[in-house]
């Protein structure tokens, strides 16, 4: 399954959001500089990705489906915007070979908007994952913010991660939420199945979105895993056995939450001080990401003196 926000044409749980956003866009009032807060995998930026579809397919034959919340796929914004083409969208988002979003992708944002349009369309830029912003690219970021160019919105997406306020300061923020049943909900439409058929309830935790759970379903059904055998203590036993968590990003970011969830179920049970022994395992896991550390010797730590303890 594709989850690309971009190929999302059908937009699931965040329905109120949507229509507050056409509401103030139709009655010319919506923020030319939003930022969406929120866990990773609640749908983010296809809420941004389907306003805009709004935005520019009103004139167009094939238009949005706002009664269904639904990108039509014959619309021409959507397929200039699929294949990289429309002038009137610009994506920014961390290379996948890179962990920051650098100076010259921002440099090259500005040239385009400094350039007319081809059109008098309003222009929309997404910068997904801002919290991969390094501090050069801020700092030009920030220029443009101060004075857009006329009819071009910003919408920054943050990952519940920290923005610098000088950044947040010169934004409207939403905080997007999803409750647990809506999270299921969700889950089941993207999925059209019981998410129950795939995965054991102990698992899932007020972490989790509907993107990581079909991301930790797809990863481990397809490495011939299943999900519905494995309780909380299993599961981490094996993604830290197998060294699962070397083989993709999402798992390894899932498993630094799981060991925070395995302390909240489980704090009765640990025999060595659970207590101490929590809060130096989250700070070793903060200062892992923080620092950019081997997290295989935390895993085996946490394995050795929890897990097995």
């Amino acid at each position: 399954m594709n989850l690309q926000p971009i190929y999302q044409n059908k937009l699931y749980g965040l329905d109120n959001y949507f229509l507050d956003f056409v509401k103030l866009y139709q009655n010319k009032r919506l923020p030319n500089k939003i930022l969406l807060s929120g866990e990773k995998g609640l749908g983010k930026s296809t809420l941004a990705h389907h306003l805009i579809n709004y935005a520019l397919s009103k004139n167009e034959k094939f238009n949005y489906d706002v009664g269904k919340f639904e990108i039509n796929l014959e619309n021409k914004s959507y397929k200039l915007t699929i294949n990289g083409s429309n002038p009137n969208v610009n994506l920014i988002d961390t290379f996948f070979e890179k962990k920051t979003i650098d100076i010259v992708q921002i440099r090259g944002l500005i040239s385009k908007l400094n350039k007319s349009s081809f059109n008098n369309n309003d222009r929309f830029i997404i910068i997904d994952n801002i919290e991969n912003l390094n501090v050069n690219s801020i700092n030009a970021l920030l220029k443009i913010l101060e004075e857009p160019p006329s009819h071009t919105f910003f919408i920054l997406i943050n990952n519940d991660r920290f923005v610098m306020p000088t950044l947040k300061s010169r934004c409207i923020n939403y905080k997007i939420f999803l409750n647990y049943n809506n999270v299921i909900d969700v889950t089941n439409k993207l999925l059209d199945d019981d998410v129950f058929n795939h995965i054991n309830k102990d698992l899932l935790n007020y972490y989790s979105t509907p993107g990581k759970i079909i991301r930790l379903i797809s990863f481990f059904e397809s490495n011939s895993y299943d999900l519905k055998k494995y309780n909380l203590k299993d599961f981490l036993k094996l993604i830290i056995k197998d060294s699962l968590y070397k083989k993709n990003l999402d798992i390894k970011n899932i498993l630094f939450e799981y060991v925070e969830l395995f302390f909240r179920k489980n704090i009765s049970n640990i025999k060595i001080n659970p207590f101490d022994s929590y809060n130096y395992f989250i700070k070793k896991i903060s200062d892992t990401k923080k620092f950019n550390l081997d997290e295989e010797s935390l895993f085996m730590e946490f394995e050795y003196k929890i897990l097995n303890g």
